[in-house]
């Protein structure tokens, strides 16, 4: 009998486990891999009953990886990332001349598009592809070379190469300051229509978390407006809805341009509040170098 076949467990399996594994819920793998919560549960229990283990804790409605189901998690993951690697490198992927960055989408529509121009005139003979995502790069099953996300959220094994500061600090249009004497004062903000980002994990600044950091003694909750997508409430506040609050490196160029206006004199500065990564065991390329060497100049 062939002993890759007796020794290896059902395949199918492998990939609902890997997610569950990394994500730690059955829900969040479905979600990622497009399928029922039921479909992953029972790959799962097919799996540990052909191992004659406990891979995960269920409790109630969530799920806790055991050691054992760690330790496995870790195996399956170098296996399956060794596999993919090689498959990419078979396909020829990247090519040659091209490096692919994925980025947050807030960063990707309203930072590293506006910048490109200034990469390409600086390295014409390589092209940069964007993938633009609203999640986590530890979450994405896309090919790249080098990431841009806000620091805290989930990065995986992937290699951190720099940090790179940020800005944040409430953002209107000029419309809604209209009659309204400028700047105003963080104490007024409970008689403003507000903007909120709420995603899950809460990664983003939210006003309260702002507050706690300006070090006031003031709470505002989720009074107001509440949106899923940041460049769903950036639009919002162009469009005189409400104060939201801005990353400066996202809504630069819209206070350049006169769309959005600082209410505020207050900001909140974050040191690390960006982080850029090398995909994890990625070969290094002189592309993959160059883009973020470049990151690296603009950013600083």
């Amino acid at each position: 009998m062939n002993k890759l076949r007796r020794n290896l467990p059902p395949l199918a399996s492998l990939l609902p486990f890997e997610a569950a594994a990394r994500l730690e819920s059955f829900t969040q793998a479905a979600e990622e891999l497009h399928l029922t919560q039921a479909a992953v549960s029972r790959q799962i229990r097919a799996l540990e009953e052909d191992l004659g283990v406990r891979l995960f804790e269920r409790r109630h409605r969530a799920v806790f990886l055991t050691e054992t189901g760690r330790d496995f998690g870790r195996a399956v993951t170098a296996g399956l990332e060794s596999i993919g690697a090689r498959a990419a490198d078979l396909r020829g992927q990247p090519r040659s001349g091209e490096v692919v960055l994925f980025a947050e989408l807030c960063y990707a529509f309203y930072w590293v598009m506006p910048q490109l121009s200034d990469f390409h005139q600086r390295q014409p003979r390589i092209d940069v592809r964007v993938t633009a995502s609203t999640m986590p790069v530890a979450r994405s099953h896309e090919d790249f070379d080098v990431a841009l996300q806000t620091s805290g959220r989930a990065s995986g094994n992937h290699v951190l190469a720099f940090t790179a500061s940020d800005e944040v600090f409430p953002v209107c249009s000029p419309a809604y300051l209209e009659g309204r004497r400028a700047p105003l004062s963080p104490a007024d903000l409970p008689d403003h229509d507000l903007l909120h980002h709420k995603v899950e994990p809460q990664d983003w600044l939210e006003w309260d978390d702002w507050l706690e950091q300006l070090g006031l003694d003031l709470r505002v909750g989720r009074k107001g407006a509440v949106f899923d997508s940041y460049p769903v409430l950036i639009q919002a506040a162009v469009e005189g809805h409400g104060i939201g609050l801005g990353w400066r490196r996202a809504v630069e160029k819209l206070l350049q341009s006169g769309s959005l206006v600082r209410p505020f004199e207050e900001g909140v500065v974050l040191r690390q509040g960006l982080s850029v990564y090398r995909r994890d065991g990625a070969q290094s390329r002189p592309e993959a170098e160059a883009l973020l060497s470049w990151l690296k100049a603009r950013l600083a």
